[in-house]
This record gives structure tokens, C-alpha cells and sequence, in this order.
């Protein structure tokens, strides 16, 4: 028998209603009339809600309109491509589309780190600095530590002649190995033949190539590479600011959960939890769904005692997810709506234990699966925080999208024509338009202006949250 579920305190739905919505857009105009000197992004998510509209209508978007998105997305290629100001992203994923050296560099890299680790487990297992202790001091000891030398040192041509000279010594027979372990001189063979290893010196052959440094310092001026200090040092930043906007709308709902708890006619008492962790339990695949909800606002249950040892469940009244930017929040809305579909899954009869920074928390599967998944009706049940500020022009067209278009195929031949004939045709991007209209990998891309505008309908400046409580 399903636990009694309290109705929503009236005064959340009312602050929930006052927080002012900084981040909304407007709804578009149904005619369609964008501004000569529009940029090609705004122009693009006119054009793209406006075929959207006219499909949900059952009608075929015409010739027209068509011409206006090729035109739009050639002129945001031409943008793109530009030596001063383009974007160093696209290009150089131009670079790569077009030349062979680039692509197979990129590809190797792709599975570089992996290759790494694995030459590093492959020398260790014959020339670790405990195993070189076994050895008494000479030729074999020396060989072996500068093996490790330049696995450490990610000198993979020198460490292939060192594995070579290893296997040339005639005391190769006399070398130790562990129980279980490959004789050493079959593990230096094998080590020797590793396709890793063969992947990495190629990786180093190919870093000195014209067309690869280009693309390389394209990627740098993007940003830092991944692994260097500077990729650290941004990263760790990027976590403190993520942290302390984290704390921020935490306060904001520590004083929300005060003052429903402090309301004459409160029924039952509030609280709030960070980091709470979707348990494996909930019968329901977990994957590209969200399992870790920044904030969350409880109830506690109104049944006395709902766990076996007699402690009040809670139920979840309020999720919140703190996001950098509003293209943070886009991107994450797909994945927040399987976190809730997730929830969903639960057994009603169950009250399933949730981990939290403030310890464990037992919440009643009965209200998970009373939550909400159907993306038009989480306005009383989801926000997004943020503590950017509002654009003067808010882009209408999401970093997502964007990519999207840019790094179609025909997309990339376009740019490719346009760096040997600069008049190339636009007309060469319709197998865009044709996608758009008809794939289903492209239906986010469609849908991309309601999406946008409902995730701007969730968020709320983590500043504005507090003042309206």
C-alpha cells in the first residue's frame, strides 16, 4: 500500500514562481522575418525553428527557406575559416578532414594514454627498479634501468633499442621472474612486437610533420594541452568555481528549507543534501543518465516511520543542478531528463538509500516515482542555478548545434572547397538541410531553439534564488 504523500507547501510553488528568470527567451515570431545584418548562428536558429514549426504542421519547409540555412551556414564556415578571429576548433578539424598525416596523428592520439599504460605495465613486469635489486651491479642492471628510463621519459624509439640491446646480452636466460610471470627474455620480445609501442614511435614520427604542428597549434590556441600544467592548473580552478557555486545555491536552499520549516502551517520539516548519488539498485540502466544531483530539497515523509529501523523516509521535492553557462545547462538537459526518467524506475514499495556528503539518506521510491520526466513539466520540480550573467543578445543558436552543423561531412568539404576556390557554392551544404529535415540523429538539432528556451525557463541566477526566499 502506497505511503500518504503530501501536497507541495503552497510557499514553495510561490517562491519557486517569484525567482526571477533572468536567462529567458522569447517565444519567435510565426513569421518568419530575421534582420539583414543578423549574425549567421542567429539567422541558422530562425530558419531551423521555423522548418521545425512547419514540419509539426505536416507541411514541407520550401525552397526558400532552404536557401536562407545554406546560405547561413556558409557564412558561418567563411566566419569560421578565417585566418584572424575564425575559430581554431573548426579549422582545425578542416585540417584533419583534409589531410591524411593529421588524421591518422589524431587517431593515434585518441588511444594514446591507453597505449602508454600499457608499455608502462609491459616494462614494469621485467625491469621495475625492485626487480633490478635482484640483480647484482653490471651491464644487465644498466640495461634494465635504462629501459625504464625512457619508458618514464615517453622515449619510445630509444626504448625500443634499449629492449633490443636487453635481448642481444647472452645473460638474458639469468634474468629473475616472478611466479607466474613470462620468462624475460619472452616478455622483452613480446614488448618489442607490442602494437602500443608501434603506435607510439609512429605518434612521435608523425608530431614532426608540417601539416600535424599546424594542426597542433591550432588545438593550442584553443586552449591548453590536455595533460600539461597549464590543462591542470585550469582544471583544478574550473572545480573551485564549480565548488563554490555549488555552496552558494546550497545556501540559497538552506534558507528555502528555514523558512518551510519556520511557516505556520508546516506539516512536516525540510532539508537540503549536496551530492546525492543515485543508488545502483533502482532497476534501470544508469548510463548517459544523470546520477549525481547537486543540490536537492527533502520532505520528510508523512508515514512515522517508513525504514526498517524505524527512521523517517524523505521524499525529494526539489532538484538542483549548478552549471557554468547556459550552454553548460543545454548540453546537460538530455542527460538530466534520463536522470529523471531513471528515478522513475523505482519500486514504489521501496525506500532505497541514497549516499550524500551529509551521509546516508533513505528516500521512498513511491515519490522518486511520482517525479516528473516529461520535459514540460519540471517547472516545480527542476532548476538549473547559474552565476553567469545574462547576455545582452543571448545566442539563439546552442554551442551544440553549432558543432553539429560544423562538423557534418558536407560541412567540412565545404571549408575544405573554400580553401582552394573561395567562391565555392553553397548550394554544396543541402545534404545539411536534407539531414536536418529527415535523420533522427539530427531531431536534437531541430528541436534545438524549445530546448534552448526551456532550459532558460529553469535556470535562475543562484543570486536571485536567494533573494526571492
Amino acid at each position: 500500500m502506497d505511503k500518504p504523500q503530501l501536497p507541495p507547501h503552497p510557499l514553495l510553488d510561490v517562491t519557486l514562481r517569484a525567482v526571477p528568470r533572468r536567462y529567458r527567451l522569447p517565444e519567435l515570431d510565426n513569421v518568419f522575418s530575421p534582420d539583414l545584418d543578423a549574425s549567421p548562428g542567429t539567422t541558422l536558429a530562425l530558419v531551423i525553428e521555423q522548418a521545425r514549426t512547419t514540419l509539426a504542421r505536416g507541411e514541407t519547409p520550401d525552397a526558400a527557406l532552404k536557401d536562407r540555412f545554406t546560405g547561413a551556414l556558409a557564412r558561418m564556415v567563411r566566419e569560421a575559416m578565417r585566418t584572424d578571429g575564425g575559430d581554431p576548433v573548426f579549422q582545425a578539424m578542416v585540417l584533419r578532414h583534409r589531410a591524411a598525416p593529421v588524421r591518422e596523428y589524431a587517431s593515434l592520439s585518441a588511444c594514446a594514454d591507453q597505449d602508454r599504460r600499457a608499455i608502462h605495465a609491459a616494462v614494469n613486469a621485467v625491469a621495475h627498479p625492485g626487480k633490478q635489486q635482484r640483480l647484482g651491479p653490471g651491464p644487465q642492471r644498466e640495461a634494465l634501468a635504462r629501459l625504464h628510463a625512457c619508458a618514464g621519459a615517453a622515449a619510445w624509439n630509444k626504448l625500443h633499442d634499449a629492449v633490443q640491446q636487453l635481448l642481444e646480452m647472452p645473460q638474458m636466460p639469468q634474468m629473475p621472474a616472478s611466479a607466474g610471470e613470462p620468462q624475460p627474455a619472452r616478455a622483452l620480445a613480446q614488448l618489442l612486437e607490442h602494437p602500443a609501442l608501434a603506435r607510439l614511435r609512429r605518434l612521435d614520427a608523425l608530431a614532426s610533420d608540417a601539416l600535424v604542428v599546424e594542426y597542433l597549434k591550432l588545438w593550442e590556441r584553443y586552449g591548453p594541452r590536455s595533460g600539461s600544467a597549464s590543462a591542470v592548473a585550469q582544471g583544478l580552478s574550473s572545480r573551485q568555481r564549480g565548488d563554490a557555486a555549488e555552496a552558494q545555491a546550497a545556501l540559497a536552499l538552506e534558507a528555502l528549507a528555514q523558512r518551510l520549516n519556520a511557516a505556520p502551517d508546516a506539516s512536516a520539516p525540510y532539508r537540503v543534501v549536496t551530492s546525492l548519488r543515485v543508488p545502483a539498485a533502482i532497476p534501470a540502466a544508469h548510463k548517459h543518465a544523470k546520477t549525481e544531483w547537486d543540490v536537492v530539497l527533502l520532505r520528510q515523509s508523512a508515514a512515522a516511520s517508513d525504514t526498517a529501523g524505524g527512521t523517517p523516509a524523505w521524499d525529494v521535492c526539489l532538484l538542483v543542478e549548478v552549471k557554468a553557462s547556459v550552454d553548460a545547462a543545454a548540453t546537460d538537459f538530455p542527460r538530466l531528463l534520463r536522470g529523471l526518467r531513471l528515478l522513475a524506475h523505482a519500486d514504489k514499495d521501496v525506500v532505497y538509500p541514497f549516499a550524500t556528503r551529509q551521509g546516508t539518506v533513505p528516500l521512498r521510491g513511491a515519490a522518486l516515482c511520482a517525479l516528473p520526466s516529461a520535459s514540460a513539466a519540471l517547472s516545480r520540480t527542476v532548476l538549473y542555478c547559474c552565476d553567469a550573467p545574462a547576455e545582452p543578445a543571448p545566442r539563439l543558436l546552442s554551442a551544440a548545434s553549432r558543432m553539429q552543423l560544423l562538423s557534418a561531412t558536407p560541412t567540412l568539404d565545404f571549408a575544405v572547397a573554400l580553401t582552394e576556390a573561395p567562391s565555392a557554392d553553397a548550394r554544396e551544404l543541402e545534404p545539411v538541410w536534407q539531414a536536418l529535415l529527415e535523420a533522427p540523429g539530427w531531431r536534437a538539432v531541430l528541436d534545438q531553439y524549445a530546448t534552448l528556451r526551456q532550459v532558460r525557463e529553469l535556470m535562475v541566477h543562484t543570486d536571485d534564488l536567494l533573494a526571492a526566499v
